[in-house]
């Protein structure tokens, strides 16, 4: 099972590390193909014995509580993305010089002669928006196409499926890109660079090193970060086809090969004739929602790698505007006696609540929740002449804390001991008492929700219904 295409997979003896969304469909995929799977999961819950008793009915093997263990024959894993590469069984893998494939892997390697080709992005922060705004321009530009990976339609549905698509947007972690050595994308973009998952990773370099695969063996473009150097460089060390290019996203004025801002307008001086001297308007700020710096530079993103592919500029316009943000992305609740109630709950590390703190002047920010390894000092000295004053719960607000008294001493703080299902009303109320009209109050936690919610998106419900129940009583 070297790099070429598998076309027979009949009697092939493949572990299915895994059960989940994406180790259950791969098990089917692979069962239908005729190969003899396995599925080995750690877990051995009333879910996991739910999902195993769906796919013995089928005729897959199901191993639960045994994640460790190589099964006899076996002579490929295909492992859910969220599996440590240190985990005991890759171990035993290349021991036995058994290949290792992720869902993204294994769907790459099954696309068929004509498939189509993928744009794709990575990067620590506004993937999902990204991949979207990418979908949207397509879309608007009349061609076939759907955002998959992560989000919207799985790519084993998308490459396998009877819909026949011009070209993906394709939004991939680091996780599913280090288990995909012979991917090689037709354009693609890394979005920027911060410590995240470095749990999984292991380190920095380790945790860059997979987000810079995405390059590997790109024809046309490799969209880079301008501001976030570390992004340049990995397009630096990318072995990539002859002629592909070097594409830069600035949210200053851009230089030959750039895409960036000139005077309220997104312009391209890299996809046009003689760029040394002429620019292509594609777009202006306020086609963006919201125009944020962060999401404007996801904007210049989506449209470098849209012009990549060949759309013309009109289309770039119109798929922005057509593009509307998911919830709890820097969502506007309401306006409560002149103060705006922001939710972007999905700012669950520091990175992205940075660029969310940036787009305020005036703010009451409540933050908090299960930190993940994560330090708040930069973060909290990059904001602090921003912040009115802040509202902390969760498990370990008490690092927020500490960082304020140190880089914010005067910001008044309310450390709020509750984990119960009225903790988030209180912190609203809390932060309505602080704000004064033109504030904001951002719900931008920096933090994981897992420690009082189920995720990131129960969060900000609970914050816009707390809001409403404000603005009810006001």
């Amino acid at each position: 099972m070297g790099s070429g295409q598998v076309t027979d997979w009949q009697g092939k003896n493949v572990t299915v590390a895994g059960l989940g969304v994406s180790g259950i469909p791969a098990a089917k995929v692979l069962h239908g193909l005729g190969a003899e799977v396995t599925v080995v999961n750690d877990g051995d819950d009333a879910r996991a014995r739910a999902q195993a008793a769906e796919l013995e009915a089928l005729g897959i093997t199901v191993r639960l509580g045994d994640g460790a263990t190589l099964p006899d024959g076996t002579e490929l894993i295909v492992t859910a993305p969220g599996w440590k590469p240190d985990k005991p069984l890759f171990a035993a893998a290349e021991q036995a010089g058994v290949p290792v494939w992720g869902d993204v892997e294994l769907a790459w390697r099954l696309r068929g002669p004509d498939a189509a080709p993928w744009l794709a992005v990575t990067g620590t922060n506004g993937k999902t928006t990204t991949v979207q705004m990418l979908a949207s321009i397509l879309k608007a530009a009349g061609l076939r196409t759907a955002a998959v990976g992560n989000i919207g339609v799985s790519l084993l549905d998308a490459v396998l499926g009877d819909e026949q698509y011009d070209v993906l947007a394709v939004e991939l972690s680091s996780y599913q890109l280090h288990w995909a050595p012979s991917l090689r994308a037709h354009s693609a973009a890394v979005l920027n660079l911060a410590p995240d998952h470095l749990d999984w990773h292991g380190s920095m370099e380790a945790y860059a090193r997979d987000k810079g695969r995405v390059y590997e063996g790109n024809r046309v473009a490799c969209v880079y970060n301008v501001a976030d150097k570390a992004t340049e460089d990995l397009v630096r060390e990318a072995d990539v086809e002859e002629g592909c290019r070097a594409i830069g996203f600035t949210l200053g004025t851009p230089g030959p090969s750039q895409l960036g801002v000139v005077e309220g307008i997104l312009v391209d001086r890299a996809f046009v004739e003689n760029r040394h001297k002429n620019a292509q308007e594609l777009a202006e700020v306020a086609d963006v929602d919201p125009p944020a710096p962060h999401n404007i530079a996801n904007a210049l993103a989506a449209a470098a790698l849209a012009r990549a592919y060949g759309v013309p500029a009109k289309a770039v316009r119109d798929g922005l505007r057509a593009f509307t943000p998911d919830a709890h992305r820097i969502a506007h609740v309401a306006d409560v006696d002149g103060v705006a109630y922001i939710d972007d709950s999905k700012a669950t590390n520091t990175h992205a609540a940075e660029a969310s703190l940036a787009a305020y002047d005036s703010i009451v920010w409540i933050a908090g929740g299960l930190a993940k390894g994560a330090v708040f000092e930069e973060l909290v000295s990059k904001a602090a002449k921003r912040l009115r004053g802040a509202v902390l719960m969760g498990a370990d607000r008490a690092l927020i804390r500490e960082a304020l008294a140190r880089h914010a001493p005067e910001v008044p703080v309310v450390d709020l001991d509750r984990t119960d299902t009225g903790a988030m009303l209180a912190a609203v109320q809390e932060a309505k008492r602080l704000a004064r009209p033109g504030d904001t109050v951002l719900l931008a936690p920096a933090c994981a929700s897992m420690d009082m919610f189920a995720n990131y998106n129960q969060r900000g419900d609970a914050f816009a219904e707390a809001v409403r129940e404000l603005g009810a009583g006001a």
